[in-house]
C-alpha cells in the first residue's frame, strides 16, 4: 500500500509519470471516469479553499465518490482520538483518505495503520505534497527543461509547509532555490543560500515564489503590522521591471503584502494556472495511488 505523505515517497520516474498524466488530463479534455468505483475520504483538521476544492474535484472528474467528514462534528470533537477515529472509517472500506492537519506527524501515524492510502494535503509546517508536484508541473509547463533554471522562495519559509516540499522537491529536477527572509523567517537548517533582500537576488532567478507573511504564527513581533513586512517583501511592479521572472504563490494570497494588485494582474504571474494545475495534477496522483500502485 503506497501513501503520499512527502514527495520523497516518489521516485523520479514516478513523478514523471504524474506529471504526464497531469498533461494528458489537462489537453485531452473529459477524462475516462477511471476511478467509478472508488471511495474517498476527505478530513480537514484545517481551513482549506483550493486544496480541499481542488482534490474533490480531482476526483469526481475521475469518476470516484467523496465523503467530506468535518472534524467540528465528528467524534474528534468528544474526546475520541484521531488514530480511533481513522479506525472507524477504515472499517468502512475507503480507498483512499486526504489528510490535512496542524500536526506534523499525523499523516504518517494514519498511513502506519494501513487501513488505506493516505494522501498528505498538508501537514504543520512539515510538508505539502500534491502543492510541491502542481508548482513543478507548472514550472515544466512553461519552461520545458528544468535543469539550472533558479527559484527564490520569499516570506515565512520557516512555517510554511509548501515551502518545505519546494525545498525537498525542486532540486531533484535541477531547479536551484535560494530563500529570502528576515533571519526568524528563515529554516534553521539548510544549506540552501540565504538572503533578507530580494534586490540581492532578483537579477540572478528565474522564479520567485512568494508565500504568505504568517505574523500570527510568530511569538515575538518582527514587524510592527503588514504594511512594515510589504515594504521589505512585497512583490512589486518596481521590483519586477521588465525582468523575465515568472511569479507564483500557493494561496490565500495577501493582496499589496505578499504581492501587489498590479503584479498579480501581470501575465508573469502563474498564480491562477497554479489553481487550474492543481485539479489535473490531483487527478494524476489519485490514478497512482488508487489505480497503478
Amino acid at each position: 500500500m503506497q501513501h503520499l505523505i512527502t514527495t520523497d515517497d516518489f521516485s523520479i520516474e514516478q513523478i514523471n509519470n504524474i506529471l504526464q498524466d497531469a498533461a494528458r488530463f489537462k489537453n485531452n479534455g473529459n477524462p475516462p471516469a477511471l476511478l467509478r468505483d472508488k471511495l474517498l475520504f476527505t478530513l480537514f483538521f484545517e481551513n482549506s479553499t483550493r486544496t480541499r476544492s481542488s482534490f474533490e474535484v480531482a476526483a469526481k472528474k475521475l469518476g470516484a465518490a467523496v465523503v467530506h467528514l468535518d472534524p467540528s462534528k465528528s467524534s474528534t470533537s468528544k474526546g475520541e482520538t484521531i488514530e480511533d477515529t481513522f479506525a472507524n472509517l477504515g472499517a468502512m472500506a475507503p480507498d483512499g483518505a486526504i489528510i490535512r492537519h496542524a500536526s506534523n506527524e499525523i499523516p504518517q501515524t494514519l498511513a502506519d495503520m494501513n487501513m488505506a492510502p493516505i494522501i498528505n494535503a498538508g501537514a504543520g509546517n512539515y510538508a505539502h505534497p500534491t502543492q510541491g508536484l502542481l508548482d513543478l508541473f507548472t514550472l515544466k509547463e512553461h519552461f520545458g527543461s528544468l535543469e539550472g533554471k533558479r527559484i527564490a522562495i520569499i516570506g515565512d519559509i520557516a512555517n510554511s509547509r509548501v515551502a518545505s516540499s519546494a525545498i525537498s522537491l525542486l532540486p531533484r529536477f535541477g531547479i536551484e532555490v535560494s530563500l529570502v527572509a528576515p533571519a526568524p523567517f528563515m529554516p534553521v537548517e539548510t544549506k540552501l543560500a540565504k538572503y533578507d533582500n530580494i534586490e540581492d537576488v532578483i537579477d540572478n532567478v528565474d522564479v520567485i515564489m512568494s508565500l504568505r507573511a504568517q505574523l500570527e504564527r510568530h511569538k515575538t513581533p518582527i514587524f510592527e503590522d503588514y504594511e512594515t513586512y510589504a515594504s521589505h517583501f512585497c512583490i512589486t511592479s518596481q521590483i519586477l521591471n521588465s525582468r523575465d521572472i515568472i511569479i507564483m504563490h500557493p494561496g490565500p494570497v495577501m493582496r499589496n503584502i505578499d504581492i501587489s494588485d498590479e503584479v498579480l494582474n501581470d501575465a508573469r504571474c502563474k498564480v491562477l494556472t497554479q489553481v487550474n494545475n492543481g485539479v489535473f495534477v490531483r487527478m494524476a496522483v489519485l490514478k497512482m495511488l488508487l489505480l497503478d500502485s
